[in-house]
């Protein structure tokens, strides 16, 4: 039996294996709007074999966007153009569907990633960003407004507005985006959090924020439904947040009832220096999940199979989550399936794919035509 095929739940929601698309921005939206492009991008992607997919960084206000093209849930108009696109999700694919939502802080403003993903300037069309501090994400940037009481409660509750919207749209769980230097990730770092009130300093105060978002979202969203958290484990620079932070983080967020830890690393500091290699974090998500028994999902430069069932099979997290890998092959889960033995689900239409070497990858057997 295969360990990455073998089901988990989330609180109330089962999943059929331990595979998650995760959530990768596509720098495509009209004024945080989704589009065709959406519709493709999603809709194939709910096709791959994964138990869950998880939409892009969805930002709760717009000047919480990364880009003028990212996601965003924070209008009437934003809500009603995702309605279709998911109604075409859940007539095709039996894949669970989360959301993660997001505040960019300091990192909004920015070029797409195409286009240089440089700050961009007021004067140029970008806008006032915010942050924990009047502290630029790398010298030579403008420095973002600190916020004030007034902005933390502003953002709360657009957290929880975007929260409701979500639940309106029929999405399964959420994830808080509280990892790549955005702006939970802003709070918890000492490199970007230079606070002198109850939201700085040691390491309660920079939790606070992020858990009182977390609470927000929380009393709001089903108790039936799954709220996870993606967090940096490492600032990949001395003196920043760490592992052992993470594992505390983990700890007040355990209290909470988080459903689960998705350990990425890096994002806050230009400084940073990241040893890229096949599985590099996974070992952060180990530490957290032997630290605080919360379920984790491992992430990044996780492409193999064999890799992906050795991470699960061995404990050294629950779940894989997959970004570069899916959009390379958008029928991973289908490969994998097929290599370990497992079974994924498909929609009829598809059934006449499978080699005839794999005849259970579906469940059902092939069928011939007339």
């Amino acid at each position: 039996m295969s360990t990455l095929f073998s089901p988990i739940e989330l609180r109330g929601l089962k999943l059929a294996n331990r595979i998650m698309v995760a959530p990768m921005c596509q720098y495509s939206a009209n004024d945080g709007s989704a589009n065709d492009w959406h519709f493709t991008h999603i809709n194939t992607l709910a096709l791959s074999g994964a138990a869950m997919f998880c939409i892009e960084a969805t930002h709760v206000e717009d000047i919480g966007r990364i880009t003028p093209g990212c996601l965003g849930l924070y209008s009437d108009a934003n809500e009603a153009a995702l309605k279709p696109i998911l109604a075409s999700v859940r007539k095709h694919s039996k894949a669970a569907v989360a959301m993660q939502l997001a505040h960019a802080g300091r990192k909004a403003s920015s070029q797409r990633p195409w286009e240089g993903g440089q700050l961009i300037p007021i004067a140029e069309g970008g806008w006032q960003t915010v942050g924990p501090s009047a502290v630029p994400h790398k010298d030579g940037e403008a420095a973002p407004v600190a916020l004030d009481d007034a902005g933390l409660a502003r953002i709360r509750e657009a957290f929880v507005a975007a929260a409701k919207r979500a639940d309106r749209l029929g999405i399964d769980a959420l994830e808080l985006h509280a990892a790549h230097g955005y702006l939970l990730h802003q709070f918890l770092s000492p490199l970007a959090n230079k606070r002198t009130d109850r939201y700085g300093g040691s390491l309660e105060n920079r939790m606070r924020f992020p858990l009182e978002v977390f609470d927000a979202v929380r009393a709001v969203f089903p108790d039936r439904k799954p709220v996870g958290v993606r967090v940096s484990a490492t600032d990949w620079v001395e003196g920043g947040w760490d592992v052992a932070q993470t594992i505390e983080f983990t700890k007040e967020l355990k209290k909470r009832g988080v459903d689960w830890m998705d350990v990425s690393s890096g994002g806050v500091s230009a400084l940073q220096k990241i040893p890229l290699g096949p599985g590099y974090q996974v070992p952060a998500a180990q530490a957290v999940k032997e630290a605080t028994g919360v379920t984790t999902m491992a992430v990044g430069l996780i492409t193999e199979a064999k890799q992906a069932e050795e991470i699960v099979a061995s404990g050294k997290a629950d779940m894989v989550a997959l970004a570069r890998g899916m959009l390379y092959d958008p029928r991973w889960g289908w490969h994998a399936a097929a290599e370990l033995g497992g079974e994924v689900s498909a929609p009829p239409q598809y059934w006449r794919s499978q080699p005839s070497t794999q005849k259970a990858l579906f469940g059902k057997t092939t069928f011939g035509a007339r």
